[in-house]
């Protein structure tokens, strides 16, 4: 049998019927809202996720801070013990007390500040 050319047949028009088309989008907006749904977990978790790393990390960074005070702590009571040692040292040694302060071991003479650093001939006098 052939088809009718009818302008009134369904099956030619570009839009569904106003039923259909609210349905239609009764289904995009639950997918899109599941989508969105998803999607705001995901960044929950990610955020979550941070949040538990950078703890981690500045309990750790804790630590370090400690363990650094600490030993900052236990060196500066060596240097204190170190110059205590010492001072109580320097009046007794006798290397101190037998050497004078001895005149540097170069010499230079005055015009040896003069003389051109560069041995380029447009550096000489």
């Amino acid at each position: 049998m052939p088809h009718s050319s009818d302008s009134s047949d369904s099956s030619f028009s570009r839009s569904p019927p106003p039923g259909k088309q609210d349905s239609s989008d009764d289904v995009r907006k639950v997918q899109r809202r599941e989508k969105n749904r998803i999607a705001a977990q995901k960044s929950r978790q990610r955020q979550t996720q941070k949040a538990d790393t950078l703890h981690l990390e500045s309990e750790d960074l804790e630590k370090q801070n400690a363990a650094l005070r600490k030993e900052i702590k236990q060196l500066t009571e060596e240097m204190k013990y170190f110059t205590s040692v010492l001072s109580s040292h320097e009046p007794l040694c006798s290397v101190l007390a037998a050497s004078t302060p001895s005149p540097p071991d170069v010499v230079y003479s005055t015009h040896a500040f003069h003389q051109p650093h560069v041995s380029s001939p447009r550096f000489q006098p």
